[in-house]
């Protein structure tokens, strides 16, 4: 009769060190639905801090901004998703070959006038811009689009046109000065820019999907994607205006250099979309029209949550070089228009 043994623990096919996978009921993970019992489980146990930490002023002035930020951003965030999705799934490369001019140079002032046809904000114009340099577009053409469209879209000029019922100019003043911008800043990339700071994320291939499943999967993957750093910040953004004192604002208002750099701080700060911050500047009686207009001017092009989208859309590097640059040119010609029209 044979003899048959037990074989040894560690030498069966799930010893250790062997590769083989351990049974089911062997592993423990930190799962979703454990790791909300543990958070409410702590909430539950320190509830009388927690309670008076949100109720602290500072808190509640941190949670408006936040919620404001994110409602102001997230419909446009998802029109910018959508329109990227139907450009990456439904629109031919060949297109944009008929569409733009061969030579970068002259492409980049017909994208800038493009930018006016899509109402929407800065949230809008990432994920579409990050669509065209996929489509096979140059980066100087999609990028001046992404500074463009926020800026000198219908919408946004006329909330500043009603903002600003006694000074029509400046409507002038923030078309002209947000197009030169957004022109020059696609003209420095031209000449300056290296397509290996652009760097975007990985994306799922979608060939060989019905045009509606690859529609959706893009949507899917934009919205998680874009979202998560709208998230992040828009709660930079908050923290900031939480802890910013009122009073250096006044001190600021009183000289014509440091309005000008405070209020353009303060665009950066604040993150508001850019149908929405006319409103915002016209407020700012204290400051001067050209120090409000640079606000108009600064906003849509850099700022916290833009910055982010720009850091996950195109890349850390891009977002290093670019946001800085589009910030000081911002500035610049925002205060030289001022002068000259205001």
């Amino acid at each position: 009769m044979a003899l048959t043994s037990t074989p040894p623990r560690g030498t069966g096919p799930h010893r250790e060190g062997d590769g083989g996978a351990a049974p089911p009921e062997e592993s423990r993970h930190l799962t979703s639905p454990l790791l909300l019992t543990l958070v409410l489980l702590t909430a539950v146990m320190f509830q009388d801090p927690v309670r008076r930490a949100l109720a602290a002023p500072v808190t509640q002035s941190w949670m408006t901004v936040f919620v404001a930020v994110i409602l102001q951003a997230l419909p446009f965030l998802v029109l910018g998703v959508l329109l990227s999705a139907a450009i990456a799934v439904f629109v031919p490369p060949s297109f944009f070959a008929r569409a733009l001019p061969d030579r970068t140079g002259l492409a980049v002032p017909v994208a800038g006038a493009a930018g006016a046809v899509l109402p929407g904000c800065e949230c809008a114009s990432v994920p579409v811009a990050g669509a065209l340099v996929r489509r096979g577009v140059a980066p100087a053409a999609a990028l001046t689009f992404l500074l463009s469209a926020p800026a000198v879209n219908p919408i946004v000029l006329t909330a500043t046109a009603v903002a600003f019922p006694d000074e029509p100019r400046m409507v002038l003043a923030r078309f002209v000065a947000s197009l030169l911008v957004a022109c020059a800043m696609g003209w420095l990339w031209q000449r300056l820019g290296r397509t290996d700071w652009l760097r975007p994320p990985a994306r799922a291939s979608y060939e060989g999907r019905s045009g509606g499943a690859a529609f959706w999967g893009s949507v899917r993957h934009d919205v998680v994607h874009a979202g998560g750093f709208l998230v992040v910040g828009a709660m930079a953004a908050a923290t900031l205006k939480a802890v910013v004192p009122a009073e250096w604002l006044r001190a600021a208002a009183d000289s014509p250099v440091l309005s000008v750099l405070a209020l353009a701080a303060l665009a950066v700060l604040l993150s508001i979309c850019s149908e929405a911050d006319a409103f915002v500047a016209a407020s700012l009686t204290q400051f001067s029209l050209t120090a409000r207009l640079t606000f108009l001017v600064v906003g849509p092009m850099v700022d916290l949550k833009l910055f982010a989208m720009q850091a996950g859309t195109f890349g850390r590097a891009f977002a290093l070089r670019f946001a800085p640059v589009t910030l000081a040119l911002a500035v610049a010609v925002s205060a030289v228009t001022g002068a000259v029209l205001l």
